[in-house]
């Protein structure tokens, strides 16, 4: 009974631990699923990491990479120093000198309204002027550029005794003129970042300015620069000196000249230029109102441009130069040709007399009708001796309405008719320089040609670049030397004993022609009365040019004779004098 009983036990224990085995076998399912989720699980956060790593390290790599750079560096601009500019003699009319310009830290800066007092009693100004500076929500803020070395250093010393921090200098430089206003137009304005703005600066600024460098300085969380840390600095490569053709004596009088011309004759404005007519380059050049580089304080409007290159005038008689020119090189023309010239001559719609208010009919010769600056004379010989054709042609030839190619910025090419824009008064007008408006330096181009034995050449600045002289094109040749002999010899008379006496200089051989231009009215159409361009140009030695003038008069009521005859002297004998022509007599 006990046997069969413990049977049963045993099997009933047997069936119960079977039964909790069975029961285990159906946990086991359980266990499976949550192990697959548990991997599942696991396998998203797995994917989402590796993901959020290509984002970071792939796709935002460059952009986190400059934004962790932003945060740890600052990076100083330091400007290279520009090329300094001389005069054909070595003089020095523009050059850069070290100075100081004062930044901050305003994450460092505690006591910025003390900070400003200190800056402002060195600097000038009251302390409000720096606070903005000093506040500002950025790791570097400029406080004052170019600043004295000396007074900047002081400022420091100042500040580092008071325990003031968070203002530094950086090395910098400024441009000094050591002639002060000679020359301003012509070399023109730099600007606060080291910029060619206007004249020569612009136009060579390539050259001139050199190569920025800069300063890396490693900060921390706020901007404040790592304690130990060394700035990484690249340092700024120098501009390259240039040397143009400048003669800073005879600069000095065109421009004392000019200034006294416009105030004398009433003028508007005026300009001068001179120059080798042998090789184009330019010894003086300037415009009223004068620029004072070293003091950009106040500017007068247009004092910025030379008007020789960048406004156009009509040219007046000084154009009859080149009338006559093209009628000798025609073979139409010689200094003895003679005409029988009337008192006015129809020219279109116009009736036009001389300036000397001839009525009465002469007989003229080419040689007559350029003393005498004889308007009807001129008109006569282009209307029925040379013609519209050879006349628009000639005209294309010596240049005018053409860009000289002057290195210099802002040269426009003026307003003249094209042959077929011609009408019935256009050939006669133009003969005697009215009815076409061009900057005057194509005159002196032009002009040049002729005290050049005909050879055309391009009115030059720069002469070298560091130690390598600069090569300019060959000339272009627009008239023959013949030609050109009877052209000056007829302008000698001129001086000699025509419209240009008072131009003279004694002891020298001048040819030379006088202008007086009408100058158009733009409101009312026609002429403005006693409104006049006078100008004068001419050359020297007659035979064998060495030196050419141009002066020019604008809004004037005084003819040529009476005013820019008298400047053309005064500037011609110290250009003479400071070539070293000697006199011929």
């Amino acid at each position: 009974m006990r046997d069969a009983q413990q049977e049963a036990s045993f099997d009933g224990a047997s069936g119960s631990r079977f039964a909790r085995r069975g029961g285990s076998g159906g946990g086991g399912d359980q266990f499976g699923a949550r192990t697959v989720a548990l991997f599942v699980a696991l396998g998203i956060a797995l994917a989402f990491v590796l993901g959020k790593l290509v984002w970071l390290q792939v796709i935002r790599s460059e952009w986190l990479t400059d934004q962790a750079e932003q945060r740890r560096e600052n990076v100083i601009k330091l400007p290279a120093r520009r090329g300094t500019i001389y005069d054909r003699n070595g003089n020095v009319l523009a050059m850069s000198e070290d100075c100081r310009t004062i930044y901050c830290n305003p994450k460092e800066i505690s006591e910025p309204y003390l900070t400003a007092e200190v800056i402002a009693d060195h600097l000038g100004g009251i302390s409000s002027d720096y606070v903005d500076a000093l506040t500002a929500d950025t790791t570097f803020s400029y406080v004052h550029r170019q600043v004295d070395t000396s007074v900047a250093n002081d400022i420091r010393d100042e500040l580092l005794s008071e325990k003031l921090p968070g203002v530094y200098l950086l090395q910098d430089s400024r441009r000094v003129y050591p002639y002060g206003n000679l020359a301003g137009q012509v070399l023109g304005i730099v600007g606060i970042d080291g910029d060619g703005l206007t004249g020569l600066e612009l136009y060579y600024d390539s050259v001139l300015r050199g190569i920025d460098g800069e300063m890396i300085v490693e900060t921390g969380i706020g901007g404040t620069p790592i304690a130990g840390e060394t700035a990484e600095v690249t340092d700024a490569i120098e501009g390259t000196d240039i040397v143009i053709s400048l003669d800073v004596n005879v600069q000095r009088v065109a421009e004392e000249q000019i200034v006294e011309g416009v105030r004398e004759y009433k003028a508007d404005s005026g300009s001068v230029m001179v120059t080798d007519p042998k090789t184009g380059e330019i010894l003086a050049a300037c415009s009223t109102p004068l620029l004072d580089a070293s003091d950009l304080s106040v500017v007068e409007d247009g004092a910025t441009n030379l008007k020789l290159v960048s406004d156009s005038f009509e040219p007046g008689s000084i154009f009859k130069v080149l009338t006559a020119a093209i009628g000798i090189e025609e073979g139409l023309l010689s200094p003895t040709s003679s005409f029988y010239v009337p008192a006015y001559l129809q020219v279109g719609d116009d009736l036009v007399g001389d300036d000397d208010d001839r009525y009465l009919d002469m007989q003229m010769s080419l040689r007559e009708i350029l003393r005498r600056s004889s308007n009807t004379g001129a008109a006569l010989v282009a209307q029925e001796v040379i013609g519209a054709d050879l006349f628009a042609q000639g005209v294309e030839d010596f240049g005018i309405g053409h860009k000289t190619g002057i290195d210099y910025p802002g040269e426009v090419e003026g307003i003249i008719k094209a042959r077929s824009e011609y009408d019935g008064s256009s050939l006669g007008s133009m003969s005697f320089g009215q009815g076409l408006a061009i900057p005057l330096v194509q005159m002196v181009r032009a002009i040049g040609s002729i005290a050049n034995h005909g050879v055309a050449v391009v009115p030059h600045f720069l002469v070298s670049k560091g130690t390598k002289p600069v090569a300019w094109a060959e000339g272009t040749r627009i008239v023959s030397v013949e030609t050109s002999l009877e052209v000056i010899d007829m302008m000698r008379t001129v001086i000699e004993e025509g419209t240009g006496e008072p131009a003279q200089v004694p002891g020298y051989d001048i040819a030379g022609k006088t202008g007086t231009g009408e100058q158009a009215d733009t409101t009312k159409g026609g002429y403005v009365e006693d409104k006049f361009t006078s100008s004068l140009i001419g050359f020297a030695p007659a035979s064998d040019a060495e030196v050419l003038v141009y002066v020019g008069l604008n809004g004037t009521p005084y003819l040529a004779t009476d005013s820019a005859a008298p400047l053309f002297s005064s500037i011609m004998g110290e250009a003479l004098t400071d070539m070293g022509v000697l006199p011929s007599s």
